[in-house]
């Protein structure tokens, strides 16, 4: 590794750079990433609602629809604002009651189905169903949406999920820049009374921020990444990467002590030391991200890929980059050197080591209640439901409820052989449900006794085809709700019986699988997670104890961290649960790791249990803090000011992580070592001195 750090100290000017050269490309790549904002499309390809929304598109050309309320107009102008909002590029129709009947007729003549849909007299609203030739998500479909704002009147609101991703964009395409403000402030404040020096916060920063663009830049690559992965991945790699630059900075100044004088070959064996021991530390993070990918629910594995690579990445950066900077800006960075402003607190290392049996009872008297609340928070799953109220979609949802009770709206993909008198059987069972507002199929507008012929071929062409025919079915009950599940299990049971291959689609089915599959998802991740990091703890200490000691710890720690919300009534988004006990384990263990580390090295040279721990409590205790105090100083400030509560959930729940993780580790690791000490020692290699071993 020594020869790595000459190499580096060596090429530090040509290193330098090259790592500016490469901030173009990276940039490049990341504003040509595009962002998904629809979470629902990472669902499998195998499950019906996905091929169907497949289906959609290819037999109809119709991947997206919305509802729109109109208020307030007179009839013969919603019908011109209708054709000029059809004018729109990727509109494929918009079906209003003058679809099927001249103005001339009045409403009451028409089928009762079809007025229950389109109108309410009462509050002087009508509703148009519009349908787009593009996806749900798709850049065309948002694209529309905000070119139909414009057209349609003030009067005019429109819902659906294409809405709530196309403000989803705008809100988050508005906020991520501040989030990385905000992080890299709080950053700067945490690091500045930490750190000796008045500028290295501002090198540390730097070095980070490139791997950061380096790593969201070569996700061009991939082609897209989530909205989730989009707005957390750079705080979360400032967060997860700072401790290595950290290290870095120690391992100088300490070997600047070893080799005065000869600032480069300081640098040389503090690159050494840092590839040794960051390379350790890291793969336990990179491991708990690559836990992520084993979700079926595939936003696991946008966000699980992306940060994996951004550790690597990241510590590439702090043992090339890094480096460079330091040695290149050497005598600006002298003349800022200071005391540091928060001493280093290892003297109480004893006073805790001493009193390790209040620690113990203390853990056993937050356990009971940790678990149970780790086990009883609440998820929510309707995430237009937490967007600020004031959003154009968020309105017009409402109004949809409020004007005609739709909460959500599904669709029948059935074949269209079959016939007239059995949909309209099919559809008048469908209708007998609780919370079911409406049918509307082909038949709808004209009777099952009337021929479909006299249909407008515009209108019959947007709910049927040579394969397969459309219904939909307008529901009272709100996406994720108890009651909207149980309905789309009713549906689905009556819907097979005149069709076994017919498909339920829409918001609340995907939704209802999204539940199923999360549900096995956190339990599948959470056990790879824990497995992974069982095993590097066993491999890199050679232990049995060690990896149950060192998990159990942070598992403590996260099983705090989640129950919170139990006791404080927090709903948390469903995500929530599968990438945060992941992240925090991941990312936390090395505190605990470090720390294990001293233990073992002061046991090795003949220390006694109670001298070797307090030394490796004392040793490690600054490096704890800083480390999570850095990684709650890039998430804490995000999740106060974010108005996309998912992103917000995340980050306030990982920075409150490290937090817990970092008392944990401080009070709670070396009470663990006070009791297990002597199996430690006997299934554990290299904690007796080599004369005892032999």
């Amino acid at each position: 590794m020594i020869n790595f750090g000459k190499g580096v100290v060596k090429l530090r000017i040509p290193i330098f750079i090259l790592s500016l050269v490469l901030l173009i490309p990276s940039a490049l790549g990341y504003f040509h990433t595009r962002v998904n904002y629809d979470i629902l499309t990472y669902l499998p390809g195998e499950i019906d609602t996905m091929k169907g929304q497949d289906i959609l598109l290819d037999e109809f050309g119709t991947g997206a629809f919305s509802m729109c309320v109109v208020e307030g107009m007179e009839d013969k102008d919603v019908s011109a604002m209708r054709k000029e909002m059809e004018k729109v590029d990727h509109v494929k129709k918009i079906i209003w009651y003058d679809s099927v009947s001249d103005l001339s007729v009045p409403t009451d003549m028409l089928p009762e189905d079809l007025q229950e849909v389109f109108i309410n007299e009462d509050k002087d609203a009508t509703l148009m169903a519009i349908f787009f030739d593009t996806s749900m998500s798709a850049d065309e479909t948002m694209d529309a949406i905000e070119e139909l704002r414009n057209v349609a009147d003030k009067q005019c609101y429109i819902s659906g999920m294409s809405a709530v991703v196309t403000d989803t964009k705008g809100l988050i395409n508005q906020e991520v820049p501040i989030y990385v403000l905000i992080a890299v402030v709080l950053a700067i404040i945490v690091l500045s009374l930490t750190m000796d020096s008045a500028i290295i916060p501002i090198f540390f920063l730097l070095s980070i921020g490139m791997a950061i663009v380096y790593n969201l830049g070569s996700n061009v690559f991939r082609g897209e990444i989530s909205y989730v992965t989009q707005a957390i991945a750079a705080v979360l790699q400032l967060g997860v990467t700072m401790d290595y630059s950290i290290f870095l900075w120690h391992s100088y100044e300490e070997n600047q002590e070893r080799f005065p004088g000869d600032k480069k070959r300081a640098m040389a064996h503090a690159i050494s030391n840092t590839l040794t021991s960051v390379v350790g530390s890291s793969i336990t993070t990179v491991a708990g991200f690559i836990a992520l990918c084993f979700m079926s629910f595939t936003l696991g594995l946008d966000l699980g890929i992306t940060m994996a690579k951004g550790v690597v990445i990241g510590v590439i950066c702090c043992v090339t980059v890094l480096p460079s900077m330091i040695l290149i800006f050497d005598k600006i960075i002298d003349k800022t050197r200071h005391k540091a402003i928060i001493p280093d607190l290892g003297f109480i290392a004893n006073w805790v080591v001493k009193h390790f049996k209040v620690f113990i009872v203390i853990f056993v008297a937050v356990l009971i209640p940790a678990i149970w609340g780790y086990t009883h928070y609440e998820v929510y799953y309707d995430l237009a439901g937490t967007l600020p109220k004031d959003l154009d979609s968020v309105i017009a949802n409402e109004k949809l409820d409020e004007t005609f009770e739709m909460n959500s709206t599904h669709i029948v993909l059935i074949d269209s052989k079959v016939e007239p008198k059995d949909i309209d059987s099919m559809m008048n069972q469908i209708n007998d449900l609780d919370g079911v507002k409406a049918t509307l199929g082909l038949d709808t507008f004209v009777g099952p006794s009337i021929p479909r012929e006299i249909l407008p071929d515009s209108v019959k062409e947007v709910v049927m085809d040579e394969n397969y025919q459309m219904v939909m079915i307008s529901s009272e009950y709100a996406v994720a709700s108890d009651e909207v599940n149980e309905q789309c299990d009713k549906i689905q049971s009556i819907v097979k019986k005149y069709d076994k291959k017919a498909m339920l689609i829409g918001e609340a089915p995907c939704t209802k699988d999204l539940i199923t599959i999360t549900d096995h998802d956190f339990k599948v991740v959470s056990a790879v997670s824990i497995g992974a990091i069982f095993l590097i703890i066993a491999f890199v200490f050679k232990s049995i104890s060690l990896p149950i000691i060192l998990v159990s710890v942070i598992e403590f720690a996260i099983f705090i961290n989640m129950g919170i919300p139990a006791f404080t009534g927090t709903k948390l988004p469903f995500i929530a649960g599968v990438v945060i006990g992941t992240i925090q384990l991941g990312a936390t263990v090395d505190y605990a790791i470090l720390m294990t580390t001293k233990y073992r090295k002061a046991r090795s040279k003949g220390a006694e249990k109670q001298e070797a721990i307090t030394l490796a409590l004392q040793s490690s205790m600054q490096s704890v803090i800083v480390s999570a105090l850095s990684f709650f100083a890039a998430t804490f400030g995000v999740g106060m000011y974010s108005n996309v509560d998912m992103i917000a959930s995340l980050c306030s729940l990982m920075a409150r992580g490290a937090i817990i993780s970092m008392f944990v580790v401080i009070f709670i690791l070396p009470s663990m070592f006070m009791i297990f000490d002597k199996a430690i020692c006997k299934t554990s290699k290299g904690f007796l001195p080599e004369r005892v071993e032999e």
